[in-house]
This record gives C-alpha cells, sequence and structure tokens, in this order.
C-alpha cells in the first residue's frame, strides 16, 4: 500500500510539472479546439460524434486494450489536468476513478448517474448448483458498467455529454443539440433493429464469456448468464462451470458467445462439454481492425446478426 502511494505521488508530481510546462489548465489545442479527454471508446464515440469535429477529442484506453486493466502514465494525467473536460465512467476503470481526483471537479463529466446502473449480472447472484462457499469464491463486482450496450441507456449519456459540452462551448451550443438529437436518433434506429430482429427468438439464455450483456439482454428480452462475472479476469469455479453447463442442456443452448479481448478459454470449455458452437459478441470497448466493423453501430449490428443466428430467431 505505500508502494501504491508512493506510485501515485510521484507520477501526481509528474504530471503537474508536465502541465506546467505547457499550456494552463483548461486549454485549447494548438488549433483552438477544447481537448476533451475521454476514458475509453464508447464515451469517446458519443463525444466525437456530438462535436462534430469542434473538438480535440482524445481518449485514454488504446484500441484494442483492455479497459478494466488501464494504467495511467504521468502523460495521461498531465493531458487530463490542462484539459477543457474530462469525460469518464465511476466504476468501470479503477485507474480513472483515481486521476480523476487531480483534476479540477468543474472540468469532469461522470455519465454512471445518466447510464442509470442499477443492473448486476446474473454471475454476481449466483450460479445454479453452488453452495454460498463456493459462490463467496469467485469474484462480484457488483452492478454490470456496459450500459452502452443498451441504446437507451447510451442515449441518455450522449444527451448528458452533449448539455455538457454546450456549457463548454455556449456559441456552438445549437450546433452540439442537433448533433446531440442526430446521434440519439440514431440509437432509436439501432434499437427499433434490435427489437424487430429479436423479437422472435426461441432460445432465451444468453450464456457469454463474461457478464457484459446485462443491459442488452435485459432490455430484448433475454436471461443473460455469465460464465465469469463482470470482471473479465475471474475465473469460474468448477461448481459454476458445471451449472452453466447444466443450464446449456436443460434450455437447448445452441451457442456460447465468446468476446473480443477475453480469453476464450471457458466459452470453449464449455461449448466442448455440451456441444454447443462458440460464436464471437463484442462487449465493444474499443474498435480494432480484428473488430466486425469501423465504428460502434456497424459492431451492433454484427452483434444482432450473430445474436440472431445464435438464439434462433426466425
Amino acid at each position: 500500500m505505500k508502494r501504491r502511494l508512493a506510485l501515485g505521488a510521484a507520477i501526481v508530481a509528474t504530471a503537474l510539472a508536465a502541465a506546467g510546462c505547457g499550456s494552463g489548465a483548461g486549454t485549447g489545442s494548438t488549433d483552438g479546439r477544447p481537448q476533451v479527454v475521454t476514458s475509453f471508446y464508447p464515451i469517446q464515440f458519443a463525444t466525437e460524434r456530438i462535436g462534430g469535429g469542434a473538438l480535440d477529442v482524445s481518449v485514454l484506453t488504446k484500441p484494442g486494450a483492455e479497459p478494466h486493466d488501464l494504467e495511467i502514465t504521468p502523460q495521461d494525467l498531465a493531458r487530463m489536468t490542462r484539459s477543457s473536460l474530462v469525460v469518464y465512467s465511476r466504476g468501470f476503470q479503477p485507474a480513472v476513478d483515481e486521476a480523476v481526483q487531480q483534476v479540477d471537479s468543474e472540468r469532469v463529466l461522470d455519465v454512471s448517474g445518466a447510464a442509470n446502473l442499477t443492473l448486476t449480472s446474473a454471475a454476481d447472484e449466483g450460479h445454479a448448483g453452488e453452495s454460498a462457499d463456493e459462490h463467496a469464491g469467485h469474484a462480484h463486482e457488483g452492478a454490470d458498467p456496459h450500459f452502452w450496450l443498451d441504446p437507451h441507456r447510451y442515449a441518455s449519456v450522449a444527451e448528458a455529454i452533449g448539455a455538457r459540452l454546450a456549457e463548454l462551448e455556449p456559441a456552438r451550443a445549437a450546433t452540439l443539440k442537433q448533433n446531440t438529437q442526430a446521434f440519439v436518433d440514431e440509437l432509436a434506429q439501432l434499437d427499433q433493429e434490435f427489437t424487430t430482429g429479436l423479437k422472435s427468438c426461441t432460445i432465451r439464455q444468453l450464456v457469454t464469456s463474461h457478464s457484459a450483456f446485462t443491459y442488452l439482454a435485459e432490455r430484448y428480452g433475454f436471461e443473460q448468464h455469465g460464465i465469469t462475472g463482470i470482471s473479465p479476469e475471474a475465473e469460474p469455479s468448477a461448481a459454476g462451470l458445471a451449472a452453466i453447463a447444466q443450464l446449456v442442456r436443460d434450455h437447448g443452448v445452441s451457442t456460447i458467445y465468446q468476446e473480443t479481448l477475453v480469453e476464450p478459454h471457458f466459452a470453449q470449455t464449455v461449448a466442448a462439454t455440451t456441444g454447443a458452437t462458440v460464436a464471437t459478441l463484442d462487449p465493444i470497448e474499443g474498435i480494432t481492425d480484428a473488430s466486425a466493423g469501423k465504428d460502434y453501430f456497424e459492431v451492433m449490428r454484427s452483434n444482432l446478426a450473430t445474436l440472431k443466428q445464435g438464439q434462433d430467431c426466425s
């Protein structure tokens, strides 16, 4: 603990020194646009779409990196402390939660309230067949932070971002409002496509490698069963794996969903044990060359096609 505190103090000191050598807190980029630092891809994507090029938007989590494991460098913290706004979701990335404490609170937007993070995963409530001691033996982290997989929650976050950007740039408020509405309208169209495409699915049990799809499942009438909990690094107990395998057999589940950025071993084990197939469902925590699309909307539509096949939707 002492080592961590000492390291944190060193990072802060380095960051403040770096910030002092550059532009002052809250200044714009070299081309005059306000600097907005976002924590990870879905927040970056919404902010860029709403800003429409009028903002210098950057992201702390590099493409292809696991956002839960992000470590803040002195350069990252310096960028945060001198930005016009930092946008993040509290509880998703511990390193960001800690770093924003060094930023003027008036220049920080936490979107977790707008996201309405009310649901916990089935894994956090216990697998069928586990004793209390077995359930206590693996990780449980509380509310699912993956709000963007529900277009309704993502729209609420977009509206919160748009309102804050309008405060930041009052001269562009009308345009920012229009951009926000256009983004929300796209999300409404996406929601309609999911509602229509998934309404006739005969398999309603959704078995995923980790519990990232709680909000999507709740929105479209599925019951998610994560092999691990919300954390992709958690490991299921033997009883938990057996319970998932039995659920797959009992409910005729034909597809187990592995994810990008997550080790597929446990999904493949359950599939091999039960005769199910494995498909990829992307939680869209980042976009890489391996993603099934170049942005959030394209990957979500790829997810829709995967779900329609895997959940036997006519």
